[in-house]
């Protein structure tokens, strides 16, 4: 239970905690906690929905696999493509985030050109060393991989605990918050902040326990105790660091409005505002913590990446070779696909919160898959033994689905035509194999069930066309007013939740999919 709790727990805290508090704080003003307060109730309610899933479902990879058993193949591929892509992209920022901190020494001060961030010939080399290092790590199996991410959640947890209590202590002006107004920005920024400056971000990772659930010993007791207190450990964290943040910084810092806060060039906005405010020891730690927390979550998240892969293969639509396994039960295919995707997206993204911004909506759109899969299980599949039983689950879930899709609809449109047209390069892939396995009669052909999916393509595309309509991100048109926005966006996502009840598979077929998955270990 320690294991998978520390899994998840290692993959909240990483370079979230480093980031977050001064991205939010820039775009919402002291109005963040609002944004931070807004993204655990949404983490919170998905989490519950992945609590009662992870029980009834402990197999590798599950997130990617609950749509398969509930809609089938047209589903199930989508989104295990959702999920994979978040997967496989999170190593690489967390990458990003160690080598932004690393600009403290002066070793690293090549590694990232100064107006963009983006990575030099030289940084682009140290990036390959570090994806290779987590990937060298992996297999050596799964034991070792728990207990190295063990030691290294204690001592990620360890530091923001720290930092919390010295700031607080040393230096707390309680006026910050009330300085140019506690939410200059007004309702958009509060609600922009969720998704683009790293909240929801810094929150993700609970489901890690799921996706390490066939490699549990006992994944029906201990995978709902792992997903949730996972959230309430990352959420309180991350609420406390950004009260002390906004308290302990120097009011000439932000004497020019909050979207210009500076530290006078110093690297690292935790560290460099240890140093501004004299706390050079408490500096020289957290800078050493932007190796490990980083490092720790992009260990996790290439593991998890590798399992999504091998979940896609089990369920037809990647190549049967996905599934190799050496002596230790590492699948080692997925690990050598999880660094080369990890290389190509050093190219794209410039910055940090460019790759934040694109990531939370992928991974927020793999998650709502998970309330869809619930209502359909719990309508169709009522008696099944379930570890943990969601309290109002037929309440819950629908509204987990809107929140998601709220939070998606947040990041801008700037940033989901862009997940949009990688979206597409999924199906053309998937796809693609799909149609040759059935062309040639392979036994793992999926079955397309395109008429229980009927529903998600007019779910992405009505939320791409809400975005260009709405008042979030570059390019939005902001034909459709804020709070309006909002409503327009519950009760299209309400509809789709309950078209998809309505044509999900009847029983017998989620029985056939659920049969074909060893439920317990599969890996192992």
């Amino acid at each position: 239970m320690i294991g998978l709790l520390w899994a998840s727990v290692g993959a909240i805290i990483g370079s979230g905690w480093l980031f977050g508090a001064e991205k939010a704080v820039r775009v919402a003003g002291p109005a963040a906690l609002l944004s931070w307060g807004i993204g655990t109730v949404a983490i919170v309610l998905l989490a519950l929905v992945h609590a009662e899933l992870g029980g009834l479902f402990p197999v590798a990879g599950g997130t990617a696999r609950y749509p398969h058993y509930a809609f089938g193949g047209f589903a199930g591929m989508s989104f295990g493509w959702f999920s994979w892509l978040q997967a496989s992209t999170i190593a690489p920022i967390e990458v990003q985030a160690m080598i932004g901190y690393a600009r403290h020494w002066s070793w690293a001060d090549g590694l990232q050109n100064p107006k963009d961030q983006t990575l030099t010939g030289s940084g682009y080399a140290v990036a390959v060393v570090l994806l290779a290092l987590f990937v060298a790590i992996n297999f050596l199996g799964v034991k070792w991989l728990s207990h190295t991410n063990s030691a290294a959640t204690w001592w990620k947890v360890a530091v923001p605990l720290l930092t919390i209590f010295v700031f607080a202590v040393h230096e707390f002006h309680g006026g910050n918050f009330t300085s140019h107004g506690f939410a200059p920005f007004g309702a958009r920024g509060v609600l922009s902040a969720i998704s683009t400056s790293g909240v929801i971000f810094a929150l993700l990772g609970f489901e890690q326990a799921i996706q390490w659930a066939g490699e549990s010993m006992n994944p029906r007791r201990d995978i709902p105790r792992a997903v949730l207190g996972s959230v309430l450990i990352g959420s309180l964290v991350y609420i406390l660091l950004q009260v002390v943040f906004i308290g302990a910084l120097p009011a000439s810092s932000f004497a020019g409005g909050w979207d210009k806060l500076t530290y006078a060039g110093i690297s690292g906005p935790f560290a460099g505002l240890a140093t501004v405010i004299g706390l050079s020891w408490l500096a020289t730690i957290l800078y050493i913590d932007a190796i490990i927390s980083p490092g720790g979550t992009g260990l996790i998240y290439i593991t998890s990446s590798s399992r999504i892969t091998y979940g896609l293969s089990r369920n037809g639509y990647a190549p049967q070779a996905m599934q190799a396994t050496d002596r230790r039960a590492v699948p080692w295919v997925g690990l050598a696909v999880a660094f080369v995707a990890g290389l190509l997206c050093f190219l794209p993204f410039p910055s940090w919160q460019k790759l934040v911004s694109f990531i939370t909506s992928a991974v927020v759109l793999m998650y709502a898959g998970a309330p869809l899969s619930f209502g359909v299980l719990r309508k169709r599949l009522p008696g099944l033994e379930r570890s943990y039983h969601l309290p109002g689950g037929s309440v819950i879930s629908p509204l987990s689905f809107a929140v998601a899709s709220l939070v998606i609809y947040w990041a801008g449109w700037d940033t989901l035509w862009r997940l949009g047209a990688s979206i597409l390069l999924g199906y053309l892939l998937l796809g693609s194999y799909a149609a040759y396995a059935k062309a040639k009669r392979l036994p793992v052909a999926p079955r397309m069930d395109f008429a229980a999916g009927q529903w998600l393509p007019v779910y992405l595309i009505g939320l791409g066309v809400l975005s260009w309509q709405g008042q979030f991100g570059v390019g939005a048109q902001k034909n459709l007013p804020l709070w309006w926005d909002i409503a327009v966006i519950v009760v299209f996502s309400l509809a789709v939740y309950y078209w998809a009840m309505r044509v999900a598979l009847p029983t017998e077929e989620i029985e056939r999919n659920i049969r074909g998955v060893e439920v317990v270990d599969e890996i192992s």
